[in-house]
């Protein structure tokens, strides 16, 4: 692919998956009163099914090299870190307060990078993540509680921040030759089986709620998981962990603005104001992207 299609083609896909992923925190407020765990676990389950296929064939063509499979294994258990803690989150907090803390996932890239020497954000980026640290503290304080299980709910978030983190850096390492729905397949088997012994260490019951929670946690395997996440680990044989973290800071705008439309949270001026400064701070990024 030429240089200059590519770089038209990145942009765009990172932004059809933050619109993808946004739904995701909808979803999963849906499929209550089902246990997170078994939210996060059927959801990646349904994801290794739909993805078998592909995965089989880059198998027995040899595009599972050892290091990549070995990466692809790591990534699932991070895959069930992530999903584990902040959809255990969401149950305990408000999806703008979740969705805002689970994004910090740039901010921690741009630390390491600091440490590394790799994947250093330009100018531009630095700017980026200043401007959208301003929008997400603006969603997050404006709903910010401070009752105790908010708060456990709050760290629970970060937690999954951290994971993605850790994930975007390990994935991008495997270059552009990388097979991504091969690669997916794999994560979301081991993340699926990493959430299923949590749910079973912890006595937790492998049952859904009603066939309506598992219809819910169907889309969130659709369009979440196949769209959203697949296009972010796409996005990363051409951008660095840092600019693909930054762009998903636009899931809080997207998931406050659905969970007004759908769930009927509330969403105040200042709420607004945010939304506007981290749709701006996504904009300057993927413009620098672009470049």
């Amino acid at each position: 692919m030429e240089p200059a299609a590519l770089s038209r083609r990145v942009p765009v896909a990172l932004g059809v998956a933050v619109a993808s992923i946004s739904f995701a925190a909808i979803f999963f407020k849906q499929a209550a009163p089902t246990h997170p765990l078994i939210v996060s676990a059927a959801r990646l389950a349904i994801a290794t099914l739909l993805l078998s296929i592909p995965t089989v064939r880059a198998w027995r063509a040899g595009r599972l090299p050892p290091p990549v499979l070995r990466t692809a294994l790591l990534c699932g258990v991070l895959y069930g870190v992530h999903f584990g803690t902040w959809v255990t989150s969401l149950s305990m907090t408000s999806v703008a307060s979740s969705v805002t803390l689970v994004t910090a996932t740039p901010l921690l890239l741009a630390l390491a990078s600091l440490v590394t020497g790799r994947d250093r954000p330009s100018a531009r980026i630095w700017g980026a993540m200043a401007l959208a640290a301003i929008g997400v503290t603006l969603i997050g304080w404006a709903d910010l509680s401070l009752s105790s299980d908010a708060l456990v709910g709050d760290g629970l978030a970060l937690a999954g921040a951290a994971a993605m983190a850790v994930y975007l850096q390990r994935v991008r390492r495997l270059g552009k030759d990388l097979d991504v729905l091969a690669f997916g397949g794999v994560a979301t088997a081991v993340g699926a089986l990493t959430l299923l012994a949590a749910a079973l260490v912890t006595g937790v019951p492998l049952v859904f709620a009603s066939s309506e929670s598992l219809f819910w946690i169907l889309l969130a395997a659709l369009i979440p998981q196949l769209i959203g996440h697949n296009l972010l680990t796409w996005a990363l044989r051409h951008a660095t962990p840092t600019e693909v973290g930054i762009s998903t800071i636009g899931e809080p705008v997207g998931a406050t603005l659905l969970a007004w439309l759908w769930l009927d949270e509330s969403v105040s001026a200042t709420i607004a104001t945010g939304c506007a400064i981290t749709l701006t701070a996504v904009f300057v990024a993927l413009r620098g992207q672009r470049a």
